[in-house]
């Protein structure tokens, strides 16, 4: 017994006094294990949902003017010219926006669907977003969703998509704020999103931090020479 404590003292000290590289590797190891299979799975069963954190990959709820590819070379899927862009308008410059400006930009979409600027200045999170934020998820109760309410939902592609409920009937429909419209697609149709695909609703924005997953992602990536978010590709769809 004794040696096993003196056993459990070394390992104990190795793991948290050490300073060198195999202690730093097993304490990624340890956080990475603590993480994924006690923290993130406690987190779901508290919040409702399997998937209670997302980290956001694209501009499509930013509210803000973001660079574009409007002009591309598909032969070495390059693009050759930049400009910033929200709900399909487009300048050479980067501006920020406040509310009138977004709305002066985005707002005739909404309005031709019912939803006036008073009305969208109550939703959830109505300054949108950025790429980079995390979002932790709650799970939803269908009878009580709104429109307004910001869901992720399961798609055709690899990853899940975050947008605002803009139409609520026997399916639900969605919008990114900064799109110029809803995605109709073979891989994602934002006019026919079934119950089934709900994961869970926006509860929590955390600015910035998703940014580690992406810089992880894009790096695992450019190691296998694979590009996850390709430069030429529609730039109204965010």
């Amino acid at each position: 017994m004794g040696d096993f404590g003196k056993l459990l003292k070394k390992i104990w000290h190795f793991i948290w006094y050490e300073d060198s590289v195999w202690s730093w590797i097993i304490n990624i190891i340890i956080a990475f294990v603590l993480i994924k299979f006690i923290i993130y799975p406690g987190l779901g069963l508290l919040l409702g949902t399997n998937l209670p954190i997302v980290a956001v990959v694209s501009e499509s709820m930013d509210h803000g003017m973001v660079q574009k590819c409007t002009q591309c070379n598909y032969l070495t899927e390059s693009c050759t010219k930049y400009q910033y862009e929200i709900c399909g308008q487009y300048s050479d410059t980067r501006t920020s926006l406040n509310t009138d400006e977004y709305w002066s930009k985005c707002g005739k979409w909404y309005e031709d669907r019912g939803i006036t600027k008073e009305m969208f200045s109550t939703y959830k999170m109505d300054s949108g977003f950025a790429k980079g934020d995390i979002i932790l998820l709650k799970g939803i109760n269908y009878d009580k969703l709104t429109v307004g309410d910001i869901i992720v939902f399961q798609s055709g592609l690899p990853y899940p998509i975050i947008h605002r409920v803009v139409k609520i009937d026997d399916v639900i429909q969605t919008k990114g704020d900064h799109n110029s419209a809803q995605i109709e697609d073979t891989n994602v149709n934002e006019k026919y999103v079934t119950k089934d695909k709900i994961i869970g609703r926006a509860w929590i924005r955390i600015p910035y931090l998703g940014y580690v997953k992406i810089w992880f992602v894009d790096a695992l990536t450019y190691l296998t020479f694979r590009n996850p978010y390709p430069v030429c590709q529609n730039p109204a769809l965010g």
